[in-house]
């Protein structure tokens, strides 16, 4: 494995001290550059560009271009899995993913099938292969899934959904039955990460987006204990010892919830922009955080971004391993200069103020 030239991102996950915050966006391929939306029309569809490896890692390249950014995370989707698993997904103009099959029956759920990823998610790991030797070891590459709480949310409701209340009827009435799907989409977890893994990835990103809708200790039982099994079952070390990090991030969660991934081998927790850093910060000691612009801020003048950005960076102080992101994905209609500016003044600003601090 090539060295990384770039390796701030990984000091900051072991928790090393580093000459400026680095920084990698949420959603930073998308909608919103233009190049994007010229190599999503020539792909057809959504699922298309996701399963043409030359494509989805061109889109993945395309905001390194434009942007000093600190990694590139590999261009996909968190819904790739359940498709694998055969229920049929799709997304609609206006309506976001959509599952042809979803799970409604005790029935659909005993009967799921395990993937064989090598065979049914390879466009994945091409991209990968295909992006790291690209990248030439410039910068990380970041491989990432969705929880196994969060995709059956979509796996049962059949799309996205206010509150998902099938999932909770069921996680209620049929707790049994929910943690036999939770088992299930775990191991076909493993086996995912596993092979982005073996394919270059250099860190993991695990995106709980609906998480939040639980209670503590729903939250507990149904979400963080499945995400706790799959950083278990990954292979994180490679032959010359290199650890691959792992990032959560919940979306929505209590300021609780992020003290709980300093126990389950997560090596940072992605915060989003409804709480303070300072006050993350003070909870959290052992684990690096990774956060929190609201990604609306992004709407806003010059001066705004710049000094929203310099308060992150200020509140996150120096005590605990920071790496600036945006509080969840970017929107599609942000302003690319607006980016380049977000990008511009962490660097700028965090190594000034840590220049300062060392003098």
């Amino acid at each position: 494995m090539k060295p990384i030239k770039n390796d701030l991102i990984l000091r900051a996950l072991r928790g090393e001290n580093t000459s400026r915050t680095p920084v990698w966006l949420m959603r930073q391929a998308g909608r919103y550059l233009p190049e994007y939306r010229s190599v999503r029309a020539k792909a057809g569809s959504f699922m298309d560009l996701c399963r043409t490896p030359e494509l989805a890692c061109e889109v993945t390249l395309q905001p390194l271009r434009r942007y000093d950014l600190d990694a590139a995370i590999i261009f996909s989707d968190i819904l790739t899995v359940p498709d694998a698993m055969g229920l049929g997904l799709s997304f609609l103009e206006n309506e976001g993913p959509v599952f042809e099959r979803p799970l409604r029956t005790e029935s659909d759920i005993l009967s799921l099938c395990k993937p064989d990823v090598m065979k049914d998610l390879k466009y994945v790991f091409d991209a990968i292969t295909l992006t790291k030797k690209e990248l030439d070891g410039s910068v990380p590459l970041i491989g990432f899934c969705g929880s196994a709480f969060t995709l059956a949310c979509y796996m049962i409701e059949g799309r996205g959904s206010k509150g998902f209340p099938r999932v909770k009827e069921l996680l209620y009435s049929r707790p049994e039955l929910m943690h036999t799907l939770l088992d299930k989409i775990t191991d076909a977890l493993i086996d995912y990460l596993n092979a982005q893994i073996d394919a270059g990835v250099d860190i993991i990103q695990i995106f709980d987006t609906w998480g939040g809708i639980l209670s503590t200790g729903a939250f507990s039982e149904f979400s963080l204990t499945y995400t706790e099994r799959l950083i278990q079952g990954l292979r994180l070390y490679r032959e010359d010892d290199t650890r691959i990090p792992v990032i959560c991030f919940t979306k929505d969660a209590p300021l609780a919830w992020y003290k709980m991934y300093e126990n389950i081998g997560a090596d940072c927790v992605g915060i989003d922009w409804r709480h303070d850093m300072d006050v993350v910060a003070a909870v959290v000691r052992n684990i690096a955080l990774q956060g929190n612009l609201d990604p609306m801020v992004l709407k806003g003048s010059d001066e705004y971004i710049v000094q929203r950005v310099k308060q992150i960076i200020d509140m996150a102080g120096l005590r605990t391993p920071h790496i600036f992101n945006l509080g969840h994905g970017m929107h599609k209609d942000i302003d690319p200069d607006k980016v380049e500016l977000l990008v511009d003044t962490v660097h700028s600003y965090s190594e000034e103020r840590k220049s300062l601090i060392h003098c």
